[in-house]
C-alpha cells in the first residue's frame, strides 16, 4: 500500500561550537540528510561541516568577557554605515531596504570569528522552513537568506533590538507569501504564539523595510548604529537567556502549522491529503509509539479517502471483528479535533470500553492539545464546559451520551458538535438501550446539519434501513488480518463449517484424545481435549450458557489437567494470586485459587471490578491461557485468542442468535501474534438441525425498538421533543417521527395502527401522568396546538429518569421532606437505591432481621417512615402470617438500602457479599447501579426548587457511591483505569494527589508499584495529565468569564 508521505522529517540538531572558521566545509555524516540538503541548496559556496549535538546554551559571548575586548567588529560597523551614508546617488528607498540586511549579514560575519552560538544557521534555518512551509520554488535573494540564518543564530535578547529596530521604521511592504504565513501562523493554536516570544516573527524578517528619508534621518540622528550596538549587546550579556528547549518549541511550531495546513487542506475537499490524511506526521509518530501500528491496512487507506468522507457526507461502514475498524474511526475523529476545531462524542456499549478507551486516547490528547472526556456511569457534566481554545473528545455509554446531546440541544451548542462515532451500531436493535440511541441519533440529525455521523459494527444485515435512517452512505469489506476457521463438533468429530454445501458443515477430523471411563462422564463434550491442543502455548476462550457454567468448567478443566501445566509461568501466577488477595483484604474466590495455578480462570459479572480487570491483564500478557467466559465478554473489552469454543449453542435459556455467534467467534485468531484463528462451536444431536440454520442464516436484521420499549422509547422521546422545544406541536412531533429508524420501519412495526396515531396516544398517556401540558385528545383540537412541558416533566427527562417510576420518585421525595433522617446517610441511600434492581432481590429475612437490629433508633424510623415496620421483619423472619400488605418493592428496596449502607461503612465488597449472602458480583453490580441512580436524582432535583435541600446531599452520596473507598483514595480513583486495589498500592508509595500522578515518572512507578506494567503505567500518566489538564482548562474558562467584561454596561455605547 502507497502510504502517504510526510511533509517533515525528523533531524538532529546541531549544537554549540565555540568558534567557526569561516572556509567552506563539508556536511558531517552525523547531521541530518535535511540539514544537508538545505545547507548545500542557498548558496554557491559549499555547505559548512557542522558537528551535531543536543540544545544548549552556552554563554552568550563565547570565550570573550566583554565585547570591549575587541573593537573590531564595531569598526566595521562604523565603516558601512558611513559607507551608505556618504552614497548620495543612492535611491533613499532602495538604501532602505538594503541597509538592514547587510548590516545584520556584517556582523554576523564577525560574529562568526568571536562569538560561540548555540545552532548551526543552515539547520536551524531548514527547521524554520519545514516549520512555516516555505515555498521552495519561488526565487529567494541570497541576502535576504542570510539574514534569516544570522537572526536564527542570534540570542534571544538580541532578537528583541532588532524587532525593536524594525519597530523604528515608519512603514512596510507585506509580501504576500508572508502575510499567507502570518496568517497561518496566527489562527494555529498558542503553540506557535509561544514560539513567536522567543524567535522574530518571520514576517519581521522576511519582508522589505520602506524608511521614508524622515524615519531613516530621525533614527541616524538620534544615535548611530554602533552606539545602538553597544547598548544593545550590553544589554544582551546582562540579559538572562530565555530557559526554554529551541527544538521543542521548533517542533510545536512545525506541529501547528501541519495542524493548520491540514485543516486548509480539510476545508477545501480537495483529495490531497498531506502528510498523514490530512493530519500533521506527528498523528502517525504517535500510532506508532502508542499501538505500534507502521502502515494501515488497504481497506483502512480506501475507506478513509472515501468521497463520502472528503465531503463530510454520513457513513455506515462494516468488516468482521478484528478488522481494524476502530483505528479508522479514531483517525476521523482526529481529523475533526485538529483540522476542522470540532468537539467529538463517541458513543461505546459499556463502561468499561469507555474507560479503556479514555485510557487509550488520553496519551493523544496530552501530545495534540485536546481534551478526553469520560461520561460514564455518574461521570459527565451536564452541559459539557464550553471550551475556548482546546476542543473536547467525549467518550460515551449509550445512556450518558443522550444526556449530553440533550444538554448541547437545550443550550444552543449541538453545531459545536462537529462529529458522532457509534460503535457497534447493530445496538440499534436491542431493547430499552437500541431505543435510547435511536432517539439520540433522530435528534442529532434533526437538529443539526452540520454534525457528521460515522457507524460501524461487524453484524449488520438490512443496511439500507439504516442508511436511510441516517442519511448515510455504507463501505464494506470482509477483510480480517487473521483467517478463521470454523468448525463444529458432534461427539468426537470435528466438521469445517461451508455455507456451500447442502449441510453446512463437511467432515475435517476425529479427536485425538484417550479418555478414560471416568474422564468420560466429567467432560462428556471432550473440552479437555479441545483445550490441551492449544494451552499453555496459546490461548483459548471458552463461551458458557451462565456464569455457574463457566466456573464449572474452569474446575473440571484444571481438574484433569497434568502438573506441567502449573510450571508454565509459575511466579507470574503467583503474583497474580497475592493480587487477587490484596483486592479481597485476604479473600479470594475458592475456584480461582484452584484454577489460577494452571493458568485458568473465569470471567462474569459476578467478578468485581478489580478481579475482573486483574484477571483481564493477566490474560492479555500471557499469564493466563484459558478463560471460561459468559457471552458478554464477546461484546467487551478486546481479549483475542487462538482458539475459540462456544461450550453449547445457548446464551442461558435462548438459542444463540446470529449476532451473537459472530460476535463470539469474532475473537478467534490475533492479529500479528497468530496466523490464524479457530472456532468450534459444540453441538449436541439434538440442537443438529438448529445449528444448521444458525451457520447458513444472514445476519439478524436492525429493528427500531421506540414501539416495544414504550417509556424509555417512544413516550420518553415525546416527553423529551417536547421539552427541548424540538417539536411543540402534534404537526411537528410526526414530522420529527419520520426521521426516526421507526419512521423508515413504520410499515414493518406499526401493526395496525398508523404513526400519527401512535404518537397521539402517547402524548395523551404523558399528559395524564403530568408531565405534559396542552389539548391533545380534543378531537376538534386543530394538529398546530402548543404543547409544553411542565416542571415534573422536565426534570423527569433532564434526570434519565424512567417514565414508569418518575411519579414513585417525585412522591417518596416530597415524604422525604416531611421528616428526612440525617443521622446517618440511610435515608438518603433508600432514596438512590435503584427501582429496577428490587425484582431480582429476594431477602434473607434472619440477615434481614440482623441488619435492622444493629441500626440506630432514628435509624430504625428510617423503615417506618418508608413503611416496613419492624413488626412485619420479625414476623418474616419467625416463619408467622402477615395479615397486614406491604408493598414487597418497597421491602426489597430497603433491604438492598442496607446492603448500601454497609458496604458505605465497610468499603469492602467481600465482607458485605459474605454478611448479606449474595455474589460480590452482584454487590458490585447494586454499588455502580446505585451511582448511576443517585446522579439522575440529583439532576431530577436540580430541575425542582422544592427539592433544594437533595442537591448538597445528593452531590456527595454519588461521589461516596462512585468511589467506595476511603476519602483519601478518591483523588487517585478519579483517573480512568484506577481502581481501588491500584489506589491503594499508590497512595502507599507515596502518590497521595492528582498532581503526584501527573508528574510521576512512568519508569518509576513500574519500579515501585507491583504487578504494575509500563504500557500500564504510562496511561496511568496520561490519564491524571488529562484530567488534570481539564480541571485547569475549566477554571481558567471561570476566570476569563468572571473577568469578561459585559457587553451592555449601563452608559456605555
Amino acid at each position: 500500500m502507497a502510504e502517504p508521505s510526510l511533509a517533515v522529517r525528523r533531524k538532529s540538531r546541531p549544537g554549540s561550537v565555540r568558534k567557526r572558521s569561516r572556509a567552506p566545509l563539508q556536511p558531517g555524516p552525523a547531521c541530518s540528510p535535511v540539514a544537508r540538503k538545505r545547507a548545500s541548496s542557498g548558496g554557491e559556496g559549499q555547505p559548512v561541516e557542522t558537528p551535531c549535538s543536543n540544545d544548549s546554551e552556552d554563554d552568550l559571548f563565547g570565550d570573550y568577557d566583554s565585547f570591549y575586548g575587541s573593537d573590531s567588529l564595531l569598526a566595521q560597523v562604523d565603516d558601512i554605515e558611513h559607507k551608505y551614508l556618504q552614497d548620495k546617488n543612492m535611491d533613499i528607498k532602495a538604501a532602505g531596504e538594503i541597509i538592514p540586511g547587510n548590516l545584520q549579514s556584517g556582523i554576523h560575519q564577525k560574529k562568526q570569528d568571536n562569538f560561540s552560538t548555540s545552532e548551526n544557521m543552515a539547520v536551524l534555518k531548514a527547521d524554520k522552513e519545514d516549520a512555516l512551509q516555505m515555498n521552495e520554488n519561488e526565487p529567494v535573494d541570497n541576502s535576504q537568506e542570510l539574514t534569516e540564518s544570522i537572526l536564527d543564530d542570534l540570542p534571544s535578547s538580541q532578537l528583541l533590538y532588532f524587532e525593536k529596530m524594525d519597530e523604528l521604521s515608519s512603514g512596510s511592504r507585506i509580501s504576500p507569501d508572508s502575510e499567507r504565513r502570518n496568517k497561518c501562523v496566527n489562527s494555529s493554536s498558542d503553540k506557535i504564539r509561544s514560539l513567536s516570544s522567543f524567535c522574530p516573527d518571520t514576517e519581521d524578517r522576511n519582508r522589505p523595510t520602506d524608511f521614508s528619508s524622515g524615519s531613516k534621518c530621525d533614527l541616524f540622528k538620534t544615535e548611530s548604529l554602533k552606539d545602538h550596538l553597544k547598548s544593545a549587546m550590553t544589554g544582551n550579556a546582562k540579559a538572562q537567556t530565555l530557559q526554554v528547549s529551541k527544538t521543542k518549541q521548533l517542533k510545536e511550531a512545525v506541529l501547528s502549522e501541519e495542524i493548520c495546513v491540514a485543516k486548509k487542506t480539510i476545508e477545501s475537499s480537495s483529495f490531497d491529503i498531506g502528510p498523514f490524511y490530512g493530519l500533521p506526521s506527528k498523528v502517525k509518530d504517535l500510532f506508532r509509539q502508542f499501538r505500534g501500528i507502521e502502515t494501515l491496512y488497504e481497506w483502512q487507506h480506501d475507506c478513509l479517502m472515501l468521497e463520502s468522507l472528503q465531503r463530510r457526507k454520513n457513513l455506515i461502514y462494516s468488516l468482521p471483528t478484528s478488522g481494524g475498524k476502530t483505528l479508522v474511526a479514531e483517525i476521523i475523529i482526529l481529523q475533526e479535533l485538529l483540522c476542522r476545531q470540532k468537539d467529538v462524542l463517541m458513543i461505546l456499549p459499556y463502561v468499561a470500553i469507555v474507560q479503556e478507551k479514555v485510557r487509550g486516547l488520553s496519551s493523544f490528547g496530552i501530545e495534540l492539545g485536546f481534551l478526553v472526556e469520560e461520561y460514564a456511569g455518574s461521570k459527565g457534566r451536564f452541559p459539557p464546559i464550553k471550551r475556548r481554545i482546546k476542543k473536547s473528545l467525549y467518550i460515551a455509554t449509550i445512556e450518558k451520551g443522550h444526556a449530553l446531546v440533550n444538554s448541547l440541544i437545550e443550550t444552543e451548542r449541538i453545531d459545536d458538535l462537529g462529529l458522532v462515532v457509534v460503535d457497534e451500531l447493530h445496538m440499534l436493535g436491542e431493547g430499552s438501550r437500541g431505543a435510547t440511541l435511536e432517539i439520540t441519533l433522530a435528534k442529532i440529525l434533526y437538529t443539526s446539519k452540520n454534525t457528521q455521523i460515522i457507524g460501524m459494527s461487524a453484524t449488520l444485515n438490512n443496511v439500507r434501513d439504516l442508511q436511510k435512517f441516517l442519511q448515510a452512505d455504507y463501505y464494506t469489506n470482509n477483510f480480517r488480518p487473521v483467517e478463521l476457521k470454523e468448525y463444529i463438533k458432534i461427539r468426537d468429530t470435528i466438521y469445517t463449517v461451508d455455507s456451500k454445501t447442502e449441510k453446512g458443515f463437511t467432515f475435517s477430523r476425529l479427536l485425538n484424545f484417550k479418555y478414560s471411563s471416568n474422564l468420560e462422564k466429567a467432560d462428556p463434550d471432550h473440552i479437555i481435549a479441545l483445550v490441551t491442543e492449544v494451552i499453555p502455548k496459546y490461548s483459548c476462550l471458552i463461551f458458557c450458557p451462565t456464569k455457574k457454567n463457566c466456573e464449572n468448567v474452569a474446575s473440571m478443566v484444571c481438574k484433569y489437567l497434568k502438573k506441567e501445566f502449573r510450571a508454565h509461568k509459575e511466579k507470574e501466577k503467583q503474583d497474580l494470586m497475592k493480587n487477587l488477595k490484596n483486592i479481597g483484604n485476604g479473600s479470594v474466590c475458592p475456584v480461582l485459587k484452584q484454577t489460577i495455578p494452571f493458568g485458568v480462570a473465569y470471567h462474569h459479572s459476578g467478578l468485581t471490578n478489580d478481579e475482573r480487570k486483574s484477571i483481564e491483564e493477566a490474560y492479555s500478557t500471557g499469564v493466563l491461557c484459558l478463560l471460561a467466559c459468559t457471552a458478554t465478554l464477546a461484546a467487551g473489552v478486546n481479549l483475542p485468542a487462538r482458539r475459540v469454543i462456544l461450550r453449547a449453542p445457548y446464551v442461558a435459556n435462548d438459542f444463540l442468535k446470529k449476532n451473537q455467534y459472530k460476535q463470539m467467534i469474532g475473537r478467534a485468531g490475533r492479529a500479528g501474534i497468530d496466523s490464524a484463528g479457530e472456532s468450534i462451536l459444540i453441538v449436541q444431536e439434538k440442537d443438529k438441525h438448529l445449528v444448521q440454520d444458525l451457520v447458513n442464516s444472514p445476519l439478524d436484521n436492525c429493528y427500531s425498538n421506540l414501539l416495544l420499549e414504550l417509556n424509555k422509547g417512544m413516550q420518553s422521546l415525546l416527553l423529551s421533543l417536547v421539552g427541548l422545544k424540538i417539536a411543540v406541536t402534534h404537526e411537528e412531533v410526526d414530522n420529527f417521527m419520520c426521521s426516526t429508524l421507526l419512521g423508515v420501519q413504520q410499515q414493518l412495526l406499526s401493526k395496525g395502527k398508523s404513526l400519527s396515531e401512535i404518537v397521539k396516544d402517547g402524548l395523551e398517556n404523558l399528559a395524564e401522568k403530568g408531565l405534559l401540558k396542552g389539548r391533545v385528545s380534543e378531537k376538534d383540537c386543530n394538529s398546530k396546538c402548543t404543547l409544553t412541558i411542565t416542571p415534573l416533566g422536565k426534570a423527569t427527562y433532564k434526570g434519565s429518569i424512567d417514565l414508569a417510576y418518575c411519579n414513585l420518585l417525585y412522591r417518596e421525595l416530597k415524604k422525604g421532606l416531611e421528616g428526612l433522617i440525617l443521622e446517618s446517610n440511610l435515608h438518603l441511600l433508600y432514596l438512590a437505591t435503584p427501582y429496577d434492581m428490587t425484582s431480582n432481590c429476594s431477602p434473607d429475612w434472619m440477615i434481614y432481621l440482623r441488619q435492622f437490629n444493629q441500626l440506630s433508633a432514628a435509624e430504625q424510623k428510617v423503615a417506618d417512615i418508608v413503611g416496613v415496620p419492624e413488626s412485619f421483619i420479625t414476623k418474616k423472619a419467625s416463619g408467622q402470617a402477615i395479615r397486614k400488605n406491604v408493598d414487597s418493592a418497597v421491602v426489597n428496596r430497603l433491604y438492598l438500602s442496607f446492603v448500601l449502607y454497609t458496604l458505605l461503612k465497610e468499603t469492602n465488597i467481600w465482607s458485605v457479599s459474605e454478611k448479606f449472602n449474595m455474589s460480590r458480583g452482584y454487590v458490585q453490580n447494586l454499588l455502580n447501579a446505585a451511582a448511576s441512580f443517585a446522579s439522575c436524582v440529583l439532576h431530577f432535583c436540580e430541575e425542582l426548587e422544592e427539592f433544594w435541600v437533595y442537591k448538597a446531599l445528593l452531590t456527595e452520596l454519588t461521589k461516596q457511591l462512585t468511589y467506595c473507598v476511603k476519602t483519601e483514595l478518591i483523588p487517585l480513583m478519579e483517573v480512568a483505569g484506577v481502581l481501588e486495589a491500584r489506589a491503594k498500592q499508590l497512595y502507599n508509595a507515596g502518590y497521595k494527589t492528582l498532581a503526584h500522578l501527573a508528574n510521576a515518572d512512568p519508569e518509576t512507578l513500574v519500579r515501585m508499584i507491583e504487578h504494575l506494567s509500563r504500557r500500564q503505567a504510562k496511561q496511568i500518566v496520561s490519564s491524571a495529565k488529562m484530567l488534570l489538564s481539564e480541571k485547569a482548562e475549566a477554571l481558567q474558562e471561570e476566570v476569563e468569564e468572571l473577568l469578561k467584561v459585559p457587553a451592555d454596561i449601563p452608559g456605555t455605547y
